[in-house]
Formats: structure tokens, C-alpha cells, sequence
């Protein structure tokens, strides 16, 4: 496994997808905290570009930089071919790029159709007589949500009675259809069980398909592999890792987030309280996989 290998060039070897985002040593620090430090990562046309690491890992510092909450302070992020400092998330939405938070930004009690275009909605008439254009926007957000894999009997139910990984869906949807070239996912399956997991999953290889640049941030490695084309490892606002698909395993990575050295101060922590013997033979056993990855 060749973290340095890997992060030379993207995509195949023969025809490279065109970059969308390229962040070449990035970093941002609030007063003398360090949130973000040396990271590099290319999103490209057509591929999901997974980000992994734990809490605190700068995973959230990552976002707000790219989404343009927060600008960078160091090296240099270049979206769409030019060298960018965002100063507003507005500026960023204005070029495609598009993130959708673990909170969705979604009205529980509002109907689909109103969800899909709240903020943008479309009118029809002029002057006094202007007015929303209801059928429209219906018929709209139905076909965009069959597009991406979801036939809802009715757009008027209220957002709230979907599951977790249909309201997921809607949002992702609407990212699409108002232009995004670039979709960043929160997290998107952290509260979710196996099934609506799987449903998100299929949702993010439909956004690839249609030729998005897809981030997905997630803490789980497996649900990160089978969607992913290259995969970043932050721990503690670091770069661990930075690799193709080709060049890592889920195992490896998996190993690479657990830590050995951390499983193996977690072995003798137990082992020293003692009465825990099945819990250490468990924890060393899993150090012992760790380090022959």
C-alpha cells in the first residue's frame, strides 16, 4: 500500500476525468488551534471521492473550505480550473458546488414538492397575478426523483413521513437539478440503519453516474468502499493517507482508522484491570490483524 505512489496524478491511467476541485497542502487554523493541516485531494467529473477519519478528525474544517463557510489559510484550492478563496457559501453554490448536511435543511411538515424547491420556487404570471406554479413544480420534482431511483406515490405527503434515506434522496436530488457539478454529503448514513444505508449508497453511485465530482464524508470505511474511486484518511486535521481504489484494500483501510498502536494501549489498559481476560484476547486479536495489514 503506497500512499505516495497514490497521490500522484487521478483517475485511469489512460483518460483522466477533468478535476473539479483540486486542494494541493491545504490548511486552516482558528487563532492557534490547528483544525486542518497539509491536506491534498483531488475531486474529479464522474467519481466519489471518499473522506474518513473519526471525530475531531477535520472532517467537518474539510467542508466548511470547500462549501465555502470558511476560506482557507494555507496552499492553495483551485475549483473549476481556477485558484478560488470562497468567501460565502454563496460563492461556491454559484460555481456547482453543492453540500448537503446531516441535517438535510429539509421542513418536516412542508410537502415534498415545497422541500425540493424551498428558496427557489417557481412562479408563473406577472405583476399582481403571479403566482406559484404548482403543477409544475409537482411535475418536476417527481421525474427528478424517478431519475435517481425513487417513485414517491405522492409529492404533496409531508417530507417528515419519508424515511431516512428517501429524505437523504430528495436532498441529493435537489442539488442536482438546480446545477451541481460538485455534491458534498455529510455523513449521510451515519443515522441510518443497514437497509436505508444501502439505499443512500445506490443514491451516490446514481450522482456519479450523472457525472457529478461526489465528496462523501463518512466515519465507516464500509460503507465507503464499495462507492469509492479514492479515498482520504484525516486523523487529528492530518492527512494519513491518500489513496487510489487499486491501491488499498477495505481491510487496510479499515486497519489504517483503528490504529495498532491505539488497540495495543487499549490491550494493556484491560489487561492491567484484570477479570477482563475474553475482552483483551478479543482486542489482541484484532491488534494482531491490524499489524499484518
Amino acid at each position: 500500500m503506497d500512499s505516495t505512489k497514490s497521490q500522484a496524478g487521478g483517475g485511469a491511467d489512460t483518460a483522466p476525468p477533468p478535476h473539479l476541485l483540486r486542494l494541493d497542502k491545504v490548511g486552516k487554523h482558528y487563532g492557534n488551534v490547528i483544525a486542518l493541516h497539509d491536506v491534498t485531494m483531488d475531486v474529479e467529473a464522474g467519481r466519489v471521492t471518499c473522506v474518513l477519519g473519526d471525530n475531531g478528525a477535520g472532517k467537518s474544517t474539510l467542508i466548511k473550505i470547500i462549501a465555502g463557510l470558511h476560506p482557507h489559510d494555507e496552499g492553495t484550492f483551485t475549483a473549476l480550473g481556477e485558484e478560488r478563496r470562497f468567501t460565502s457559501p454563496r460563492s461556491a453554490l454559484d460555481l456547482g458546488i453543492a453540500a448537503v448536511y446531516q441535517d438535510l435543511a429539509v421542513v418536516s411538515l412542508m410537502p415534498v414538492w415545497r422541500n425540493f424547491f424551498l428558496g427557489s420556487e417557481l412562479t408563473t404570471g406577472s405583476g399582481p397575478f403571479r403566482r406559484l406554479d404548482v403543477a409544475r413544480m409537482k411535475e418536476i420534482t417527481k421525474r427528478e426523483l424517478q431519475e435517481m431511483g425513487i417513485d414517491l406515490r405522492d409529492v404533496e405527503q409531508p417530507v417528515g413521513q419519508l424515511s431516512g434515506g428517501e429524505r437523504q434522496c430528495v436532498a441529493i436530488a435537489r442539488a442536482v437539478y438546480f446545477g451541481a457539478k460538485v455534491l458534498i454529503l455529510d455523513e449521510p448514513t451515519a443515522a441510518l440503519g443497514v437497509k436505508q444505508s444501502g439505499v443512500v449508497l445506490r443514491y451516490i453511485l446514481q450522482a456519479r453516474d450523472r457525472g457529478l465530482g461526489v465528496v462523501f464524508i463518512t466515519h465507516n470505511p464500509h460503507h465507503a468502499y464499495p462507492v469509492g474511486d479514492r479515498f482520504l484518511l484525516l486523523k487529528r486535521g492530518r492527512s494519513i493517507g491518500y489513496y487510489k481504489k487499486s491501491d488499498v484494500t477495505l481491510d487496510q483501510l479499515t486497519a489504517q482508522m483503528a490504529g495498532g498502536a491505539e488497540l495495543e494501549e487499549l490491550a494493556q489498559e484491560l489487561e492491567a484491570m484484570g477479570s477482563h481476560s475474553e475482552v483483551v484476547a478479543e482486542v489482541e486479536a484484532e491488534v494482531g490483524a491490524t499489524l499484518r495489514d
